[in-house]
């Protein structure tokens, strides 16, 4: 594979074979194959492994419950916990792909995804950060004990016999949850303080914990003096608390490289934009830095 030299360009869907010949990968490979790095990833890493991602090409218009909303009455716990009960019994059997095999491999300095369907944790990535928590994690609302999603699907189930079978032809939507508007008569259980049960993540009109939000601007900030760079990884960066980092990469004079099927909020700021999908891209990387590594 030939490397050119690091330029500024954009691949875009328009003029994109389906399968991208090795040329088109050759100015961002370059730029990130001996660097230290840091990734970012989103929805987009995990669509290869069955999950749809919020919005990709063709992906439907969709608002997801805010936490003012969910913490707002019964009616909206029990449509939250209705449909996220039937889309986490699909996501819980997703498989880890190629793409996130591929970043395991990378040796970034961090990995600071996104995502809530803990598949980064399924092959074993190191300097992990997952930004906005993980979906099968548990949290009480009250008295802050966290416990295993499995046994609150295991208990949901048995208050509700019958209803995955009854929805069973609905359709997926990221982040574990269908389409789903007959939720009426859902059982709900509380913690055993009382409290209210949520999913232990990050929903919209939440803020990340600083801590992690502190740890990812630490190793995006290391970026500039080691001479490394920021990698994003199937984020469409709509939402800040992924654009910030790209915010802070490119402010520093830190390269960027924007990988993803669409446009993106960070591509002004990227070095260089690739607008594909995430496996076969970020499959090359991970060899040619395991090939300079051992060279």
């Amino acid at each position: 594979m030939s490397l050119a030299p690091a330029t500024t360009t954009t691949a875009t869907p328009a003029t994109m074979p389906a399968t991208m010949p090795a040329t088109a990968y050759d100015a961002p490979l370059a730029l990130l194959v001996d660097r230290p790095l840091v990734v970012l990833t989103g929805a987009g890493l995990s669509t290869d492994s069955g999950i749809p991602d919020y919005r990709g090409p063709g992906a439907p218009r969709r608002t997801p419950m805010t936490y003012q909303e969910f913490v707002s009455g019964p009616g909206p716990r029990r449509r939250y916990w209705a449909r996220s009960h039937l889309g986490w019994g699909r996501m819980r059997h997703a498989e880890p792909n190629p793409g996130h095999g591929a970043v395991a491999r990378l040796g970034a300095d961090l990995v600071i995804t996104q995502n809530v369907d803990g598949l980064h944790e399924r092959v074993g990535t190191p300097s992990l950060v997952a930004l906005h928590g993980r979906i099968a994690d548990v949290v009480c609302l009250s008295c802050r004990a966290t416990s295993s999603r499995a046994e609150l699907h295991q208990r949901l189930t048995a208050l509700n016999p019958g209803f995955a079978e009854q929805h069973a032809d609905v359709t997926s939507n990221p982040d574990g949850d269908v389409a789903l508007e007959e939720t009426d008569g859902f059982v709900v259980p509380d913690c055993e303080c009382g409290g209210l049960l949520k999913p232990d993540v990050v929903f919209f009109g939440e803020n990340v914990p600083p801590a992690r939000v502190a740890r990812c601007y630490e190793a995006v900030e290391a970026l500039e003096p080691s001479g490394g760079a920021l990698l994003v990884a199937g984020s469409s960066l709509t939402v800040m608390s992924g654009l910030r980092f790209v915010k802070r990469a490119a402010k520093a004079g830190t390269p960027v490289v924007v990988l993803n099927r669409g446009a993106t909020r960070g591509d002004d700021l990227a070095t260089h934009t690739v607008h594909a999908g995430c496996s076969e891209f970020l499959t090359a990387l991970a060899d040619l830095r395991a090939e300079a590594a051992s060279a």
